[in-house]
Parts: C-alpha cells; sequence; structure tokens
C-alpha cells in the first residue's frame, strides 16, 4: 500500500506562531535558539500536544517581535486572557497622555501637526493644520480621512503637492516598513494595495521598486495662493506603551524648510 504524508494540524496557538514565523522567515529551530525552548517542545506547542505557559507566550512573542494587538492575540489562541488593554483616546485611563498630546499639538503652533492612527487614519489635527488646508484647498473638503488615501487619490490632497512622485514613494516605504514591523496585517496589506492601484502610481512600484533615494528627509512642497510652500516632518512615538492604542497612534509634525514657508504659517495664525 502507498504511504502519503500528512501535514501535522496545528493547534490555535500553533497557527498564529507558523504564520508569525513564516512572516519573520524563521524556522522552528531558530525560533527554539532565540527563547531557550527545545525544538520537540516547540513543536509539541504548535500541534497542541503541549501547552505553553503565560511566560512561554510572551517570550515568543519577545522573540518574534510582536506589536501588542498580535500579542493578545497569541495569548488568547494560547488560552489565557489578553493582558495588553486598548483603550480609547478619550477614556480616563488615558487622561494623562490625551494632556500630552494635546500640548504636543499646540506648541508645534503656528506650524501643522496630526495625530495619526498605525493605519494612516488622521484622528486629530491643531489648528495649524486646519488654516494650511483652508490656504491649500479653499472651502474644498477632502473625501477620505485616511492620509493615504489623501496623497494618492489625484482628486484629494496629491493636486497640490508639487512633488508627488517623490512623496508617494516614500510613503510606499512606509507602507512596507509597516508590513515589515507587522507581516500578518491584512489592514496594510490591504492600504498598500490601494495606493499602488491610484492613477499616476509607476508600474514599477506595483513590482516592488520603490525604493527612495537615500534623502533622511522628504520635503513636501505644496502649490498655494502664497507660492509654493516647503514643509518636512518628524514622527513622535509613545516608548514602551503598554495599551494597544498608544502602541498604535504617532504624531506628525512639521516644521517649514524655508523662510517663506515660516513667515505665511506665521501669518495665518496672526489672522486667526
Amino acid at each position: 500500500m502507498a504511504s502519503s504524508s500528512v501535514a501535522p494540524l496545528l493547534s490555535p496557538v500553533g497557527e498564529v506562531l507558523r504564520e508569525w514565523r513564516g512572516a519573520r522567515r524563521m524556522s522552528q529551530l531558530d525560533l527554539s535558539l532565540d527563547t531557550g525552548i527545545s525544538t520537540r517542545h516547540l513543536s509539541c506547542i504548535e500541534t497542541g500536544k503541549a501547552r505553553a505557559s503565560r511566560e512561554m507566550v510572551a517570550r515568543l512573542a519577545d522573540a518574534l517581535d510582536m506589536p501588542l494587538r498580535d500579542r493578545n492575540a497569541l495569548l488568547r489562541a494560547a488560552g489565557y486572557a489578553a493582558i495588553h488593554p486598548e483603550s480609547a483616546l478619550a477614556a480616563p485611563a488615558l487622561d494623562r497622555v490625551r494632556q500630552a498630546i494635546d500640548l504636543i499639538l499646540a506648541h508645534q503652533e503656528p506650524y501643522p501637526a496630526f495625530v495619526i492612527s498605525q493605519h494612516w487614519e488622521v484622528l486629530e489635527v491643531n489648528q495649524a493644520a486646519i488654516r494650511m488646508n483652508k490656504l491649500l484647498l479653499g472651502d474644498w473638503q477632502s473625501a477620505h480621512s485616511n492620509l493615504i488615501h489623501q496623497l494618492f487619490d489625484p482628486n484629494d490632497f496629491r493636486q497640490v503637492i508639487l512633488n508627488w512622485p517623490e512623496v508617494a514613494r516614500r510613503f510606499v516605504r512606509h507602507l512596507h516598513d509597516d508590513l515589515a514591523a507587522n507581516p500578518t496585517d491584512r489592514r496594510t496589506r490591504a492600504l498598500l494595495d490601494a495606493a499602488l492601484s491610484y492613477p499616476g502610481v509607476p508600474q514599477r512600484w506595483q513590482l516592488g521598486d520603490a525604493e527612495d533615494d537615500g534623502d533622511p528627509i522628504v520635503t513636501f512642497t505644496f502649490a498655494s495662493p502664497r507660492g509654493e510652500l516647503r514643509f518636512f516632518e518628524t514622527i513622535t512615538t509613545f516608548a514602551a506603551p503598554h495599551d494597544v492604542t498608544l502602541d498604535e497612534i504617532r504624531i506628525d509634525c512639521t516644521f517649514p524648510a524655508d523662510e517663506h514657508t515660516a513667515a505665511v504659517c506665521a501669518e495665518l495664525a496672526r489672522a486667526g
């Protein structure tokens, strides 16, 4: 009788581990060496023949460099309660964090600043950003709350970005970097696919060739009624967050790249 080989069935935690090992390009041996868990025991965990302790799950998550949301998912798959809370920014538990965010936005005046989610949703802006959008777009309102769609949609903010190819290429790299940090994030994958599907995106980017020119800072150049305005940006994140929400937000602060842009921002602020 001919024999056939059947791949072993995986437990729920095994499914998650195999997906992340594949994303990180780690074999069971690689993960075993990084965690100090024997390859045999790791195999038994993946097939459900052995149960990982909570401490062992944490070691596996550390070795796989998993974000907090995915650490929670791994814990649940292993039969444990999630340990990282996910609070709304308006929740009392994040009052001090809200104060810090508001302080950063206020101190960024008269230059624009944005609070952005992991998936590039614009959550909050300061008054300088509102004034600048009004200058650049008039009374027209964006159809998108997502920064990637705003930048790539020809009928949206993209129309006033004079160096759009340079800016767009850098944001494609941002999305690739996000995927490298969290390779199982299907929302980021969908967002990258959506960006590449917009008209005017070079074919080579769709094939994965979107390397930037090596410049550490990309300057945004905008067409405005006050002439060309040029900004560069910095990104602020929270160090060692324990809350999923804080792990997934960033604050984008922009700064003028020349004296003319700085002067226009100051004039807009004085005009209220």
